[in-house]
């Protein structure tokens, strides 16, 4: 998620009218989304809620919270290269930052969140690392950094990858305080997570990106991009102790959010560089953009935007605990601000 992607949102390109934000009726309370806050009610005393404000605030928590959780023992190069990668700047904690919201949608406590929240920092991390092999994506950078291959090696980024995985699930077992999150939650986070990295999750986007195919691209796309968003939708309903109608459609969410993030990056790329192609004359990765073009993707985008936020429609009841999980979808869409 790179932030220097940040620019005039991409869906100006349609050519059509500009239309007013979109408005989520809560408890007859009308909230206008936009891409980095909601205004909740219509008097001057309306509350404001700032996404910026709301994210940046929690990522400082995260970030300590992450520091405090790789400390560097024997051998020192394996830490080294796991915290070079989860710590590094840039990094916009998407995955705890939704995690946390959604836990907090359904009354849990970020002290319940943080540690499920670490975790998922952790395997995305871990799942970064090893996209960015030679073997895989072959990308010589992250986030505006050297990759870590390109710092350790490869043979350590795969050693580091690997490391992070189960310290993820050691970390969610060990600090998750047992008087807040149940033992029976803490089995569906780890089994959930254990699905979206697995052979029918991101494993398997990988293997049917670097495979190829004519009709790959949405399945592609869902499990590259959208399996994290949706893992840590989930993971955050279920420390919030959501049932489970609303974890799927938590889940429907988190995926539509996932895929609209990267479908908008693909969008940039492809107005900023249509050519960008790789040494074989091949667009690199399978993406709507490559496949399809920018209108196409366009229009997926939209479908993506309107789908997200009908499946937090069903969370009326929960008031403007919800605004958050609102505004992380225009945010995804339009690129409001920079983190």
């Amino acid at each position: 998620m790179s932030s220097s992607l940040v620019a005039t949102s991409p869906f100006h390109l349609l050519r059509r009218p500009k239309l007013p934000p979109p408005q989520v009726r809560l408890r007859g309370t009308a909230i206008t989304c936009s891409s980095s806050s909601a205004m909740v009610g219509d008097s001057p005393s309306a509350i404001k809620f700032d996404l910026r404000t709301y994210w940046t605030t929690l990522m400082a928590e995260i970030d300590q919270k992450l520091d405090e959780s790789i400390p560097v023992s024997y051998p020192e190069q394996i830490y080294e290269a796991m915290r070079y990668s989860v710590l590094a700047k840039g990094a916009k904690r998407a995955p705890p930052v939704m995690c946390v919201a959604a836990c907090e949608l359904f009354g849990g406590s970020r002290l319940a969140a943080f540690p499920t929240a670490c975790a998922l920092e952790m395997v995305h991390a871990a799942s970064l690392i090893h996209d960015d092999l030679p073997c895989m994506d072959d990308d010589p950078s992250r986030r505006g950094q050297p990759a870590n291959h390109i710092v350790y090696g490869e043979g350590m980024a795969i050693l580091a990858g690997d490391a992070l995985f189960p310290l993820g699930f050691s970390h969610i077992v060990s600090q998750t305080p047992s008087d807040l999150v149940p033992e029976s939650r803490l089995l569906r986070i780890i089994a959930e997570i254990a699905r979206a990295v697995g052979s029918t999750g991101m494993a398997a986007g990988q293997f049917v990106d670097l495979e190829g195919g004519p009709n790959a691209v949405d399945f592609v796309q869902e499990k590259k991009f959208g399996e994290m968003a949706q893992c840590s939708a989930v993971c955050g309903g279920l420390l919030g102790g959501a049932d489970d109608d609303e974890i799927q459609r938590l889940r429907r969410y988190g995926k539509a959010v996932g895929v609209l993030y990267q479908v908008v990056d693909d969008i940039f790329k492809g107005k900023a560089n249509p050519e960008d192609k790789d040494e074989d004359g091949k667009r690199k990765g399978k993406s709507y953009v490559s496949v399809y073009g920018v209108d196409k993707a366009l229009e997926v985008a939209e479908d993506l935007r309107a789908q997200a936020k009908r499946e937090l429609d069903g969370f009326e009841k929960y008031g403007d605990k919800v605004v958050p999980l609102y505004t992380f979808v225009d945010y995804a869409a339009e690129r409001g601000f920079s983190l």
